[in-house]
């Protein structure tokens, strides 16, 4: 038990003298910051965007002869066009909300030491990224590369624009008008300069790749970002995400949200082209996305303590029953603050495995099921405050299975917190009978 503890404590003291202190660096980092924010200022957009997609593609055989099935496939093959207007004017150019978004939150963090407009940074940031990403071709703008192709084009066009309209406030280039100027003018003017400087530099970039290489800036981005993009979908990745978010988690740090911060970028780009995959009627090649963490991994909360709820509801502990009772409604929500700190599990030693296996197992056997064709994988974004269950079929089109898969994800979870579980409780209930003969003794000597 000794040399456990130890062992404990020497893992702790990494996490909380190395790993916590960069992750916390990280996530306070401006730039990071505001991608993060941009990414779920343009959630709203991809969330409707995707639940119109089911819509277009019925979760049904082709062959089908059942009624209301046959009834929806063709009336979704009558008026494709009209149901998918939506989803192209949302997800399927979801690089430009993103773009504008990045760039507002990261003006924002200029507004006091710079003076910047957070407002005409987005403007700015959407114009570069149009400029690039799609230039005007025999009349009409193409579309291509602001979908999911276009997301990492979009981080650094907006970081770039915002930056170098705060070097130019910096170093007072651009247009002086008088204070009596009113300020919408005077915002206006003072983004002329930086119009002229992103002309002048990345519109020559734009069309020396395309006359180099034949292919526009986002595409030749995703190019370069490809093998990255590729090694994040795969299982090690997941495990090494999983592993550091928890990490992160068990030293008091909310590590869910520094880990999807950071794997947003990949789990657009995948979940975009997922979505291309169906509507070319081709295999789906992503497995690695929000939802796939959210419905899958981290089943009520981080640490996949919906398990962990299921074992306190029938404990003899008393405190450890009426938190499982207090934490089984928000759990069922994917949200586990209460279990995670009623219980204690922060900076808890007995249950520092379980809090690490479940999860891990739990992305091990669901992508397993995915890879071997056992249920679909994800064409959606979904609200992580869906039910698991509900979540995981709605995020795979309405595959019913992946229900199925998440209850038993969930019991699996049970069995691997039941005998940490049990350990707790043998503590608990020792210290409730220690308290309870103390407050005993206590009534016996006022009745004497």
């Amino acid at each position: 038990m000794s040399a456990n503890h130890a062992a404990f404590n020497l893992i702790f003291r990494f996490v909380e003298n190395y790993v916590s202190p960069i992750a916390g660096r990280i996530s306070s980092q401006r730039h990071v910051m505001a991608i993060r924010d941009g990414f779920i200022s343009a959630m709203p957009f991809m969330i409707v965007g995707s639940f119109l997609l089911v819509f277009a593609y019925p979760p049904f055989s082709p062959d089908t002869t059942w009624g209301f099935a046959r009834a929806w496939l063709d009336m979704a093959k009558q008026f494709e066009g009209q149901i998918l207007t939506p989803f192209d004017m949302t997800m399927g150019i979801m690089s430009i909300y993103i773009c504008a978004a990045i760039a507002y939150n990261l003006g924002k963090h200029y507004v006091k030491s710079h003076q910047l407009d957070p407002f005409m940074c987005a403007m700015l940031s959407l114009m570069a990224f149009l400029l690039v990403a799609a230039p005007k071709t025999k009349g009409t703008l193409p579309v291509d590369s602001l979908g999911g192709t276009g997301i990492f084009t979009a981080i650094l066009v907006a970081v770039y624009c915002v930056e170098l309209m705060r070097f130019l406030k910096a170093h007072n280039i651009g247009i002086r008008l008088p204070d009596q100027v009113p300020p919408m003018i005077k915002n206006s003017f003072d983004l002329l300069i930086p119009v002229l400087v992103v002309v002048l530099t990345l519109y020559p970039l734009s069309l020396l790749i395309q006359s180099e290489f034949g292919m526009l800036i986002p595409q030749a981005i995703m190019s370069i970002f490809k093998p990255l993009v590729s090694a994040a979908d795969s299982l090690p990745a997941i495990l090494l995400a999983v592993l550091i978010g928890h990490l992160l988690w068990f030293a008091g740090i909310h590590g869910a949200a520094i880990v999807s911060g950071m794997l947003q970028m990949f789990w657009l780009t995948n979940l975009g082209a997922n979505q291309t995959a169906l509507a070319a009627s081709q295999p789906l090649p992503h497995i690695f996305m929000e939802a796939f963490w959210t419905f899958f991994i981290v089943i009520g909360g981080s640490g996949a303590t919906m398990g962990l709820v299921i074992c306190y509801l029938r404990s003899r502990s008393a405190h450890l029953r009426s938190i499982g009772r207090l934490s089984v409604v928000p759990s069922f929500f994917n949200i586990n603050e209460p279990v995670i700190f009623g219980t204690p599990i922060v900076m808890n030693p007995v249950f520092f495995i379980p809090f690490l296996l479940a999860p891990m197992v739990n992305a091990v056997l669901a992508w397993a099921a995915m890879k071997l064709d056992l249920i679909g994988r994800v064409i959606s974004v979904v609200p992580w405050t869906a039910p698991a269950p509900v979540g995981a079929a709605w995020a795979l089109g309405w595959d019913f299975r992946a229900a199925v898969l998440v209850i038993l994800l969930a019991l699996v979870s049970a069995i691997i917190y039941f005998p940490f579980f049990k350990v707790y409780e043998k503590q608990l209930l020792e210290q409730e009978a220690e308290e309870a003969q103390r407050n005993a003794e206590e009534d016996n000597q006022q009745v004497a």
